[in-house]
Protein backbone atom coordinates (compact mmCIF):
# COMPACT_ATOMS: atom_id res chain seq x y z
CA UNK A 1 0.00 0.00 0.00
CA UNK A 2 2.85 2.29 -0.02
CA UNK A 3 3.53 2.66 3.67
CA UNK A 4 7.20 2.58 4.63
CA UNK A 5 8.56 0.29 6.94
CA UNK A 6 8.69 2.57 9.41
CA UNK A 7 5.29 3.58 9.14
CA UNK A 8 4.33 0.56 9.60
CA UNK A 9 5.65 -0.29 12.59
CA UNK A 10 4.17 2.88 13.81
CA UNK A 11 0.67 0.95 13.18
CA UNK A 12 1.72 -2.38 14.24
CA UNK A 13 3.85 -1.23 17.45
CA UNK A 14 4.39 -4.95 18.65
CA UNK A 15 6.34 -5.46 15.24
CA UNK A 16 9.96 -3.99 14.81
CA UNK A 17 11.63 -2.30 12.14
CA UNK A 18 14.24 -5.20 11.76
CA UNK A 19 10.83 -8.01 11.28
CA UNK A 20 9.80 -5.48 8.60
CA UNK A 21 12.58 -5.52 6.89
CA UNK A 22 13.06 -9.33 6.47
CA UNK A 23 9.32 -9.89 5.54
CA UNK A 24 10.24 -6.87 2.96
CA UNK A 25 13.24 -9.24 2.37
CA UNK A 26 11.37 -12.89 1.92
CA UNK A 27 8.65 -11.18 -0.61
CA UNK A 28 11.22 -9.85 -2.99
CA UNK A 29 13.32 -13.10 -2.88
CA UNK A 30 9.90 -15.28 -3.50
CA UNK A 31 7.76 -12.79 -5.26
CA UNK A 32 6.64 -15.77 -7.54
CA UNK A 33 4.96 -17.89 -5.12
CA UNK A 34 3.49 -14.90 -2.94
CA UNK A 35 1.85 -12.97 -5.51
CA UNK A 36 -0.66 -15.69 -7.00
CA UNK A 37 -1.53 -16.55 -3.34
CA UNK A 38 -2.12 -12.83 -2.50
CA UNK A 39 -4.01 -12.55 -5.65
CA UNK A 40 -5.98 -15.97 -4.46
CA UNK A 41 -6.93 -14.42 -0.99
CA UNK A 42 -7.94 -11.47 -2.29
CA UNK A 43 -9.99 -13.31 -4.90
CA UNK A 44 -11.66 -15.12 -1.78
CA UNK A 45 -12.36 -12.26 0.38
CA UNK A 46 -14.24 -10.68 -2.23
CA UNK A 47 -16.26 -13.40 -2.98
CA UNK A 48 -17.24 -13.93 0.97
CA UNK A 49 -18.04 -10.41 0.70
CA UNK A 50 -20.12 -9.96 -2.00
CA UNK A 51 -21.76 -13.47 -0.35
CA UNK A 52 -22.22 -11.79 2.63
CA UNK A 53 -24.08 -8.82 0.64
CA UNK A 54 -26.16 -10.97 -1.40
CA UNK A 55 -27.89 -12.46 2.37
CA UNK A 56 -28.74 -9.03 3.98
CA UNK A 57 -31.93 -8.58 5.44
CA UNK A 58 -34.00 -5.41 3.72
CA UNK A 59 -33.39 -4.01 6.95
CA UNK A 60 -29.33 -4.45 7.29
CA UNK A 61 -29.52 -2.85 3.70
CA UNK A 62 -31.43 -0.11 4.78
CA UNK A 63 -29.24 0.56 7.83
CA UNK A 64 -25.84 0.29 5.06
CA UNK A 65 -27.49 2.91 3.27
CA UNK A 66 -27.56 5.33 5.86
CA UNK A 67 -24.15 4.19 7.23
CA UNK A 68 -22.40 5.28 3.90
CA UNK A 69 -25.00 8.49 3.34
CA UNK A 70 -23.83 9.87 6.94
CA UNK A 71 -19.60 8.59 5.77
CA UNK A 72 -19.82 10.81 2.41
CA UNK A 73 -22.00 13.31 4.53
CA UNK A 74 -18.74 13.32 7.12
CA UNK A 75 -15.77 13.41 4.58
CA UNK A 76 -17.73 16.74 2.15
CA UNK A 77 -17.65 18.22 5.32
CA UNK A 78 -13.33 18.06 5.86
Amino acid sequence: MGETPEGIVDSYPSLTTADVYAVIGYYLANREEIDPYVRQRDQQAEQILRDMEANLTPEARALRTRLRAYQEQQQAQR
